[in-house]
């Protein structure tokens, strides 16, 4: 079986995409359809919870069908890109879901960023779209966006999510003087259209890669066959069930939040994802215990704030078995040691940039492992090496740079052919400029990074 992808994208070769279907890791479903499924299984269960709003999964699954409609009434196109910049609101979500089933590509970005990079994502994407909030943070991101479109011969729609009691100046069907129209995102709603046919080897998605330079951020393709089975196997492999109740408290968009197993993995097994717009410990804290939260992931960053907020917090946190800690970067062990001890719940190591692998330590593994490794990879078809700078395999307890192909692992980036000469080997394994050893036992620890000569910074994941 071929593997059909997006213009501009790197494909796996046919031999690898014939194994990945023949070891059922890629199953040809759409996240989107995939959707219609987990609605039609877990209908009346809560699917998600954040901003006063409660949906199950029967009435997200009808938001999805109404808001793709009417994108496609707007005339996007299969395979158009649009920008989304939301926040963690349940309209993320119903968003990058009603992109998807309209056959339109969304390229997540954090709401953090500005005019730089957002018109950066949509010069290098040719985005016909912006979805975004109308003011964030004291931030214009309407007025951001028209500015963008002044001087973008692509940017033509903009979607703008206003907080309550407040409006756009550019909402209720406006035009601007350079061609560019906006609409109040709860507007796009049109009676559902006849199901689109897209292919499951097709691009998702875009999310950011991290990046090793001070250059523009890369954009990262990941197919609807990859992420299922990526969010799928991560799911499996924290043992989540339906019963379980994950908070989102890094951003939605990214890679750790929305993936691993995150967001989709949360509503693939029918449990209910609680998405925490205040990434500060206390909001964090009350949302736990306001609903329950059993798993979430954290920040190196953040896991040394938490345990010194929760001494200052009467929130009961009871309710966590399991706090996934790292992201790009791992935290060090002390910082795992002091996050399990203050909460009292089991921690999980989670490894790995936007492009793939992933590595993660299991829930039964010992606390000697969790601690001070990040485990092994995700999947049984991933194919690891830790090389020298001359490129040549380091024995066990060697360091080196990490190496990975495999079923969830990108071949190349985005329309950048030349960071994919410096960013892939010949045979397609993805350099991912992490330093890293082989224990013993199998386990990989990551040390720093290429290049440096520094030990792993703890930062802000976006995974």
């Amino acid at each position: 079986m071929t593997s059909s992808m997006l213009d501009g994208c790197t494909p796996w070769p046919e031999g690898f995409v014939d194994r990945y279907w023949a070891a059922g890791h890629w199953r040809g479903t759409t996240l989107d359809s995939l959707l219609r499924g987990w609605a039609l299984q877990y209908g009346p269960r809560t699917a998600l919870v954040g901003g006063g709003t409660r949906l199950t999964y029967a009435a997200l699954n009808r938001r999805v069908d109404r808001m793709a409609a009417g994108f496609r009434l707007l005339a996007l196109r299969p395979g158009q890109r649009v920008v989304v910049q939301l926040p963690n609101v349940p309209e993320f979500v119903v968003t990058v879901f009603a992109l998807m089933r309209a056959g339109a590509v969304p390229v997540l970005c954090p709401v953090s960023h500005r005019a730089p990079e957002v018109s950066h994502l949509v010069q290098l994407t040719q985005a016909v779209g912006y979805a975004g909030p109308s003011t964030y943070g004291g931030f214009d991101h309407t007025a951001m966006a028209a500015d963008i479109a002044a001087r973008s011969p692509f940017l033509r729609r903009v979607f703008t999510l206003d907080a309550p009691g407040t409006s756009s100046p550019y909402g209720g069907y406006t035009t601007d003087p350079s061609g560019c129209h906006y609409f109040p995102l709860d507007s796009i709603d049109s009676p559902p259209a006849p199901a689109l046919a897209p292919s499951a080897g097709q691009v998702a998605f875009f999310l950011l890669s991290v990046g090793t330079d001070d250059g523009p951020q890369l954009l990262v393709p990941r197919t609807h066959n990859d992420y299922a089975y990526q969010a799928g196997a991560c799911a499996e492999a924290v043992s989540l069930t339906e019963d379980d109740v994950y908070l989102a408290a890094l951003p939605a968009g990214s890679g750790f939040a929305l993936g691993s197993p995150g967001v989709i993995g949360t509503l693939s097994v029918g449990g209910t994802v609680v998405l925490a717009e205040d990434p500060e410990p206390a909001a964090c804290f009350e949302a736990i215990a306001r609903e329950r939260v059993t798993v979430t992931s954290v920040a190196p960053a953040a896991a040394r704030r938490w345990p010194e907020a929760l001494e200052a917090s009467r929130a009961d946190l009871s309710s966590l078995r399991l706090v996934q800690i790292g992201g790009d970067a791992p935290p060090r062990p002390a910082t795992a040691e002091r996050l399990a001890s203050a909460l009292g719940c089991r921690v999980q190591q989670v490894f790995g940039p936007a492009e793939g692998p992933l590595v993660l330590t299991r829930p039964a593994d010992p606390d000697g492992t969790v601690l001070t490794a990040q485990g092994r990879p995700l999947s049984p078809d991933d194919e690891i090496r830790i090389v020298d700078a001359d490129g040549r395999d380091v024995p066990d307890g060697d360091s080196g740079e990490l190496l990975a192909r495999g079923p969830y692992t990108v071949r190349g980036y985005y329309r950048t052919p030349e960071h994919d000469a410096r960013s892939f080997t010949a045979d397609g394994f993805f350099r991912t400029g992490a330093l890293a050893h082989r224990t013993a036992g199998g386990d990989l620890v990551v040390t720093g990074r290429r290049g440096t000569g520094q030990e792993a910074p703890e930062a802000a994941s976006t995974l």
